[in-house]
């Protein structure tokens, strides 16, 4: 896998990143709408510079500080996020203690078991939503996504959500849910309504959300609630948005 990238490519990186996910196809992680997904958010990296910015860095810190904080933090895993940073999301989990649960918006059985074999694969122990005798559902979501697991997202404080679709977040917040979610796009209703909004590529941002846990995870708690109460979603948006209009003004000479 990524092998055949040349280091010499101008376009490497993305190439790399394509490949995680055509070897994701190929393995039956990914759906074809996946790879769909991916390219309209990679047009907007396109648009951020393919740079972790300073207000994707400040979402990570009070993501960090909320995942931290938790008392029963989920990491939810789609095929995209297994197939791009799976060593990431595992050690993200031992970090946090949080709990690993598969949910899918094309759900099959034999997709949800191609990615819990993928992430025990990389040293994941638990993974839930694999198991059906403890799955309920969430009205408010229609779509596959609605199928959750008892022990994990329906009962969790936080939710971390990379790579989300808009209408679960917005019901995961009527839920009362704390959300954080990785979005390339800040104008999308997943960046919108959830708690803090990391925009950047997951694949920058993971390794990054590690680390930051790692200098925080021996802080006070007050010093942690202090970080989260001081970030604010929406003007950390308008930080992204703003970042992008000056590029395009830029590039286009004005």
């Amino acid at each position: 896998m990524e092998s055949w990238v040349s280091e010499e490519h101008p376009r490497a990186w993305s190439l790399k990143i394509r490949e995680r996910l055509a070897e994701g196809f190929r393995r039956g992680i990914v759906v074809p709408e996946g790879l769909i997904a991916h390219g309209r958010g990679e047009a907007f990296d396109y648009l951020l510079g393919e740079k972790t910015c300073p207000f994707a860095r400040k979402a990570i810190r009070a993501a960090a500080a909320m995942l931290l904080l938790a008392r029963s933090p989920v990491i939810s895993v789609n095929g995209n996020v297994a197939a791009l940073v799976p060593n990431e999301i595992v050690k993200l989990a031992k970090e946090t203690g949080a709990r690993i649960e598969i949910n899918l918006f094309h759900r099959t059985d034999e997709r949800v078991k191609a990615i819990a074999d993928w992430l025990k694969a990389h040293e994941a122990k638990e993974i839930f939503g694999t198991d059906k005798r403890y799955f309920t559902k969430i009205d408010e979501i229609h779509s596959e996504r609605r199928v959750v697991d008892r022990r994990g997202i329906y009962s969790a404080d936080v939710v971390f959500v990379p790579l989300e679709d808009g209408d679960r977040t917005e019901a995961l917040r009527r839920m009362g849910k704390c959300v954080i979610a990785v979005d390339l796009n800040p104008l999308s209703r997943t960046a919108v309504a959830a708690n803090i909004t990391i925009v950047d590529n997951i694949v920058r941002a993971a390794p990054l959300l590690i680390l930051e846990v790692k200098k925080l995870k021996h802080m006070s708690s007050r010093r942690l609630e202090k970080i989260v109460r001081e970030f604010d979603n929406k003007e950390n948006l308008k930080e992204a948005y703003m970042h992008i209009k000056k590029r395009l003004m830029k590039i286009s000479g004005q």
